[in-house]
């Protein structure tokens, strides 16, 4: 096959073909079970030589999802599962098991903080939460049994752009092994796996997918990594349904499009409202790539601003909890995606009542703009 750039493999990403058929789009398998001629041929399954026998553990929708991803993350192999946070389970739990420690950045999405302080914790794993712009702090947060460092390509909700290379090095010299979220980059943005991370996992449900319609979650990295993920998808029972996973690929497709445009959007709006009175800080990374800094904007409100106006006032930007989509959304950080975290942990990483996350999307930037100052006017 001949070098593709990236877009072009965005688009030409389908694995599974059906001779058959010769379907332009992967059929979608929505069976539980697959049936088999015989004893020797159901065999046949377990000495590897037939690829499916039961959806829970193999589907030709979930497996395509999962290596398609992988493909754009340049990682060998890649398994899908029901959600974000299944998948970034799936991938910690392919490293460390009871009695082992993690390393974890303290500015993570706050459901990712709880499955690693609360869900994990129950399990045994021991973990310290640390702010990993400090050297200094993730070596000494290392023990002898830290097994793994874990972070974020891009933070949430304030967009720290992670030091993925500073990272690595880090891990190498400990002998550690590192996971990346990189939900907020996609793989268009940033290939962190490229860049030596060991796991690099998806919130399918965001960008992958595109349109708000669809939960589901990725992990891509070593092969031996993702057999283990994948064996606990199967035995957790987080795997993905053959529709949901036909979904995701579907939007994946349009993925360099949506980002590119999202992107230029959301520089836009955050050079815009830089200059607003009203606003006390914004906050946009700079330099993710050549080809942008991500379509989330998080802003500070100055605190004369009546909160509960400005989000009555917003008309057609709607509040919701979570992020992406091809529409304009707001986001509550203190009471949605970092509400379990106590007032002490918000405040550690400077989430206030002021803060508000905005979910950049494809409308026209102008617009955009002219919705939140509005909101904005309506609320002071």
């Amino acid at each position: 096959m001949s070098k593709q750039s990236l877009n072009t493999k965005i688009v030409h990403n389908k694995i599974d073909q059906s001779e058959a058929t010769n379907s332009k789009a992967t059929p979608i398998y929505q069976t539980s079970a697959f049936t088999f001629k015989d004893l020797d041929h159901l065999e046949s399954y377990y000495e590897g030589n037939v690829p499916y026998l039961y959806t829970r553990e193999n589907n030709p929708n979930t497996n395509e999802l999962g290596q398609a991803v992988a493909n754009l993350e340049e990682a060998p192999a890649g398994v899908a599962s029901s959600s974000g946070i299944s998948a970034i389970m799936a991938g910690i739990l392919s490293v460390v098991e009871a009695g082992d420690h993690i390393v974890a950045a303290e500015d993570l999405y706050g459901g990712t903080h709880q499955l690693i302080a609360k869900q994990l914790a129950s399990f045994g794993i021991e973990h310290s939460i640390v702010d990993f712009s400090n050297e200094k702090a993730i070596k000494e947060a290392i023990r002898t049994n830290t097994k793994l460092l874990y972070t974020e390509s891009i933070t949430n909700p304030f967009l720290r752009v992670e030091d993925l290379e500073k990272l690595v090095s880090i891990a190498k010299q400990y002998n550690l092994k590192t996971m990346v979220d990189n939900t907020f980059a996609t793989p268009y943005l940033l290939q962190p796996f490229k860049k030596g991370v060991d796991l690099v996992a998806h919130s399918a449900t965001k960008y992958i997918g595109g349109h708000s319609d669809v939960t589901s979650g990725i992990v891509v990295g070593h092969r031996d990594l993702i057999t283990i993920a994948n064996q606990k998808v199967i035995g957790l029972g987080t795997n993905l349904s053959p529709f949901e996973a036909w979904l995701t690929q579907r939007g994946l497709k349009t993925l360099g499009l949506r980002i590119k445009q999202q992107s230029y959007n959301a520089h836009y709006v955050a050079e815009k409202l830089m200059n607003n009175e009203w606003i006390k800080k914004v906050y946009y990374p700079q330099y993710v790539s050549e080809r942008g800094n991500g379509a989330i904007v998080t802003i500070e409100l100055d605190h004369n601003i009546n909160i509960d106006t400005f989000f009555k006032s917003l008309d057609w930007i709607k509040i919701a909890p979570t992020l992406a989509g091809v529409e304009t959304t707001a986001s509550y950080p203190i009471s949605t995606s970092h509400r379990a975290l106590t007032d002490s942990e918000r405040k550690q990483i400077g989430i206030n009542d002021s803060v508000i996350r905005l979910s950049i999307g494809i409308e026209e930037a102008s617009d955009i703009v002219e919705q939140l100052v509005t909101a904005i006017n309506a609320a002071k």
